[in-house]
């Protein structure tokens, strides 16, 4: 499951072997009007076969989202990736976001204009950038990006669920590395680690979902 707003190639580069394992992107679905993150996560269920363990797999907001999918399912192991176990994990920031009410006004609609501003005499580091949100970042409805937002920041989750795998960049600025416990620490991984971090993941993951182990800490 990728992150908010993401859509799934942001799993593109990630390779396992396909005589052992059987991939399903997920794609973000429009929430219903007043949906709960409950109901949600049994509706993006539906696709995943019911009768056999499976593994899931969520990067960001996503993690969260598989956290809540794992209740409706038979789940081997469960993994998440630049993300949060518990609303404690949450930065100061995203606390008082979700206490003071201000996510309610956020102009999530600027997320449209993505195009436009590429259009501006802006840097290159900036111009590449805003190609990256291009690729990545398509899902732009308002609807679900208010709803995502709210979701996130007003998490109810106190307890980790028991032999959650969490990896997590130290370098993640949306969710920094001194409030997360209990992880594997990627050095320099920033929270777009799943792209840039792609060959440490396809080295590791296969350990990680058969046995729940590091085999390869070292690759970079």
């Amino acid at each position: 499951m990728p992150g908010m707003a993401a859509n799934p190639t942001v799993f593109e580069r990630i390779e396992l072997p396909v005589e052992e394992f059987k991939m399903l992107w997920l794609t973000w679905k429009i929430p219903k009007k007043e949906e709960s993150l409950k109901a949600y996560a049994q509706r993006m269920v539906e696709p995943i076969e019911k009768d056999k363990p499976v593994v899931l797999i969520g990067v960001s907001f996503g993690g969260v989202l598989v956290q809540e999918m794992s209740r409706f399912l038979m789940v081997k192991r469960l993994i998440i990736i630049s993300s949060v176990k518990t609303k404690q994990e949450l930065p100061a920031r995203m606390k008082l976001a979700r206490y003071s009410g201000v996510y309610k006004i956020l102009p999530t609609g600027l997320l449209n204009y993505i195009t436009q501003i590429e259009k501006l005499p802006v840097g290159s580091t900036i111009r590449k950038r805003l190609k990256l949100y291009q690729q990545y970042l398509s899902v732009n409805d308002k609807n679900y990006l208010e709803w995502a937002i709210k979701e996130m920041l007003c998490w109810e989750q106190v307890q980790p669920i028991e032999d959650i795998i969490h990896i997590h960049g130290e370098e993640d600025l949306v969710f920094p590395i001194k409030n997360i416990s209990d992880c594997i620490r990627i050095p320099s991984g920033t929270h777009i680690m799943i792209l840039n971090k792609y060959r440490w993941f396809n080295a590791n993951l296969p350990g990680l979902i058969s046995e729940g182990i590091l085999q390869h800490q070292k690759i970079n």
